[in-house]
């Protein structure tokens, strides 16, 4: 049986895999398509990720009842049916899931893995803000801090690179170039956005619920499919019946949908068994990685020195939010007398 701390390391790692390649699988999905091949529909792909979301959730809540058919089917009934106000507020946050994986689709199809990682951690900003207007929390200086350093570094990050060419064809192609990264960080900043409430919405409903994360994750995915179905129906539709419903899937297409899938499970190992410095960190290190490997394998990116400047600030401002301040002992109390 793994130790606690064990536990810990593990978690961290898979969350450092998980975040790193799913962005560069995603990233090389949409970018490494061969002349006359048909790109997989990114709507397809998000109903997928979230039936198989809902299927992993539904064997764990299983487990929770020694995977008793009766018990399973009764709890089910009872959160899904008996409870259905409760499941009913989780369509918000359900549609907004559903919106942000499309757009971090759209996004991924515009940006390079590099820029896509650093400029997501605005949701982070976006989710403090959130959780100051939704919950009244209170945020201490440390962090309104670390939050300035993270805007700046992202800032910085947008700034386009110097190029020495000075001809019609490079500045059509520059042109061309910035318009596609226009339309990437829209989807990436929207998605930041649409992270940000639907995580403290979904934080909000746990607080005030009996409903097991597994449970709630559930009603989660049970809206995610239907809404994204919707989607389907409406932006996909065409194609699809032309060309069917996984048209271009291929192994790396599926493995997408896995990391995407199982991805909410490893942030919930994290949460249970690490500490936010330790999170912090795993989001820095993948920064790290998924920038190395978007420059040397998916020759994608070229880091300039204000790209590396401002991924600096954002790891530092990542980790900076994520710091608490060690709360002094009590003291010790006096003996008592005899």
């Amino acid at each position: 049986m793994a130790s606690q701390q064990q536990l810990k390391w593990i978690s961290l790692t898979l969350l450092v895999l998980q975040t790193s390649s799913v962005v560069l699988a995603m990233r090389y999905t949409r970018s490494a398509a061969e002349p006359g091949q048909k790109l997989y529909l990114t709507s397809t792909a998000v109903v997928m990720a979230e039936a198989v979301k809902l299927l992993t959730c539904l064997l764990l809540v299983a487990r929770e009842h020694g995977f008793s058919a009766r018990l399973t089917i009764r709890d089910l009934r009872t959160e899904l049916l008996v409870n259905w106000q409760d499941t009913l507020k989780l369509a918000v946050p359900a549609g907004l899931y559903t919106l942000q994986n499309n757009l971090l689709f759209i996004a991924l199809s515009h940006l390079n893995a590099a820029l896509y990682q650093v400029t997501y951690q605005l949701k982070i900003l976006t989710t403090a803000v959130f959780s100051v207007l939704m919950l009244r929390k209170a945020i201490s200086g440390t962090k309104w801090l670390a939050l300035l350093i993270l805007f700046t570094g992202v800032a910085l990050v947008q700034l386009p690179s110097q190029d020495d060419s000075s001809s019609a064809a490079a500045t059509a192609e520059q042109s061309a170039s910035l318009s596609s990264q226009m339309v990437g960080l829209v989807a990436v900043l929207s998605a930041c956005c649409s992270s940000g409430f639907a995580g403290v919405y979904f934080e909000k409903i746990l607080k005030g619920s009996q409903a097991s994360v597994w449970m709630r994750n559930i009603q989660l995915g049970l809206f995610g499919a239907l809404l994204g179905l919707g989607g389907v129906a409406a932006s996909d539709w065409q194609r699809v019946a032309a060309d069917g419903f996984f048209q271009g899937y291929t192994g790396w297409v599926w493995l997408v949908i896995g990391l995407h899938a199982f991805g909410g499970l490893v942030i919930a190992a994290v949460i249970k068994y690490a500490d936010n410095i330790l999170k912090g960190f795993a989001n820095a290190v993948s920064i790290i990685l998924s920038t190395l490997v978007s420059w040397l394998w998916l020759a994608d990116f070229v880091p300039s020195a204000t790209f590396f400047a401002g991924a600096s600030l954002v790891i530092a401002a990542t980790m900076l939010y994520g710091w608490e301040r060690p709360q002094p002992a009590p003291p010790p109390r006096p003996a008592d007398k005899v």
